[in-house]
């Protein structure tokens, strides 16, 4: 697949006679040498395309725009105009508008200044060519434009738009000659930057665009003081949001996405920002804090078409996995309570948008999931002291991945301690939870006896100071005959988050508290399945 470079140069106004994007690209040069290096003639052809269009009167405003537009290479201007390139020998399809069908005066003058040339070579002259050789025949054919945007021809139309003499063959291409320009079609991204009802998701959107220098397409120079120096240099542009949660500006792509109208946005990024609030010990606390806010809404909220087995059963995200039933898959999506009931729909050039005033999730079924830390991931266990421990297999439903920890004291009257990290934690509310299974999980003719136990939260505050919940010190105890969810808090708020961090700030501590003469009523082993914490709805900590 070719790797296709754009670069967003920024606002501008519309010109609503070209149809033109009011926001503009560079057309991406990383194809240059794919489509200009092989010369393709047509048989019988005699004239370029240039000299073709020439003899057509009727082409003169597209003729003038297509000289004085110059070609993008590498995001640079070139001194070669689209008029040179159709009087060559290179393969294109000219989809030619006639006169007085466009605002030629208004095209000319964008192309003077630094956003606008590059506006007329994305959403004009990019809509109106293409690199691949596309015939006008009965049954329409798909094709892609200069732009990258599809495009259909056949029952002598290309995109409706009628066409008024087809199939004008010459050495460098096919002409076919139009009844007026060709609709520009936004894609999912360019219609969330530039419609006034989406602008404050195409605002987020827009700010993790970065370009990243690519050295491998960058022609090199010399050397100075010990540096490379290249003198024609290469940047692909990014989205650092767009890669992570869908690429809705690939036309190759085909989306399905869900959007709410700006202020219903406003509304659940705030409640999402709250959610991922960080202590001020965080390095770069408030930009993680947006990025996260911004994906935990966006990442179940676009599905690619192409992994969709029957949409109108269930539509399923890309980290769908079966394992977890619960998460990133939304059953009878167009029924009365779907997440598509009563949207809007619109089609664009690489997808539907379902357009809602009211946001189909919830933060406990899309981003304020449950978490659990699996016994037996001893990588998790931070602390532990006067036991040892191990791991069983034991494949059963009431075992949770099939796997728990068995925790042994070092002698009959040791007490232990064993503390245990929390990842991914947000600033919301949870019952934290431990799961113990019985004895009889390894020994169905067990008789087994509870294990008493204290247990405490270690978290930290706002300002990022360590705090300690002993979870009202009560001395819990499991049912030894089945698998027992032990609650060792009820609606706990973190008042920060740890979502993505790498420490051990969030953790759970659980203490062995058997006096010696409570030995025969109490056992000190313990089989712990996992330590669970169950997201409540409730209000996340304000800011």
């Amino acid at each position: 697949m070719i790797t296709r470079i754009y670069k967003n140069i920024g606002r501008v106004g519309v010109v609503s006679l070209l149809s033109l994007s009011s926001t503009a690209f560079i057309v991406g040069c990383s194809d240059w040498d794919d489509h200009f290096e092989d010369p393709v003639s047509l048989a019988g052809a005699e004239s370029t395309l240039w000299q073709a269009m020439q003899q057509h009167a009727e082409l003169s405003d597209f003729r003038e725009v297509l000289s004085n537009t110059m070609v993008f290479k590498h995001h640079h201007k070139t001194a070669i105009s689209y008029a040179d390139l159709l009087n060559g020998v290179q393969a294109f399809t000219v989809l030619a508008p006639v006169n007085g069908t466009f605002d030629k005066d208004s095209v000319l003058r964008l192309l003077t200044t630094n956003r606008g040339d590059s506006m007329v070579v994305r959403s004009f002259v990019g809509n109106h060519l293409s690199y691949n050789l596309a015939s006008s025949v009965d049954k329409p054919t798909e094709f892609f434009l200069l732009n990258d945007k599809r495009a259909t021809i056949g029952g002598n139309k290309v995109l409706d738009v009628p066409i008024q003499q087809a199939n004008v063959k010459a050495k460098g291409g096919i002409l076919h000659i139009l009844q007026h320009t060709l609709p520009y079609r936004y894609n999912l991204y360019e219609i969330l930057l530039n419609d006034a009802r989406f602008a404050p998701i195409g605002e987020q959107l827009s700010s993790y665009e970065q370009d990243e220098f690519n050295p491998t397409q960058s022609v090199e120079g010399g050397m100075v003081d010990g540096e490379q120096i290249y003198v024609d240099s290469v940047f692909i542009e990014r989205n650092k949001m767009l890669e992570r949660v869908g690429l809705l500006s690939d036309e190759d792509s085909s989306f399905i996405a869900v959007m709410p109208t700006a202020a219903e946005w406003q509304r659940v990024w705030q409640e999402s920002m709250n959610y991922f609030r960080f202590d001020a010990s965080v390095e770069n606390a408030d930009s993680l804090q947006r990025f996260w806010a911004n994906y935990a809404l966006l990442n179940d909220a676009i599905f690619s078409r192409t992994i969709q087995s029957s949409p109108q059963d269930s539509l399923i995200t890309y980290e769908y996995d079966k394992r977890y039933p619960k998460y990133h898959v939304f059953h009878r999506p167009f029924q009365p309570g779907g997440i598509l009931y009563g949207a809007t729909a619109t089609d664009f050039s690489n997808g539907t948008l379902y357009t809602v005033d009211k946001w189909p999730f919830d933060p406990q079924t899309t981003y304020h999931r449950e978490i659990k830390v699996e016994g037996e991931r001893t990588a998790q266990i931070m602390n532990f002291n006067n036991c040892t421990y191990f791991t069983r297999v034991h494949a059963a439903d009431s075992v949770s991945e099939n796997e728990y920890l068995v925790i042994t004291p070092l002698n009959a009257t040791s007490n232990w301690t064993m503390s245990f990290k929390l990842d991914n934690t947000l600033a919301g509310a949870y019952d934290i939870c431990a799961v113990i299974l019985p004895a009889t999980v390894y020994n169905p003719a067990a008789q087994g006896k509870p294990c008493k136990f204290t247990a405490a939260i270690n978290y930290v505050d706002a300002e990022g100071t360590a705090q300690s919940f002993d979870c009202g010190n009560v001395k819990f105890s499991n049912d030894p005959t089945r698998t027992d969810t032990v609650v060792l808090a009820e609606n706990f708020v973190f008042p920060v988050c740890n979502y993505d961090q790498n420490n051990m700030k969030f953790t759970v501590e659980m203490k062995c508290n058997i006096m010696a003469r409570e030995t025969r009523n109490f056992s000190r082993e313990m089989f712990l399945d996992c330590i669970y914490l169950r997201p409540r709805k409730s209000q996340s900590v304000e800011q």
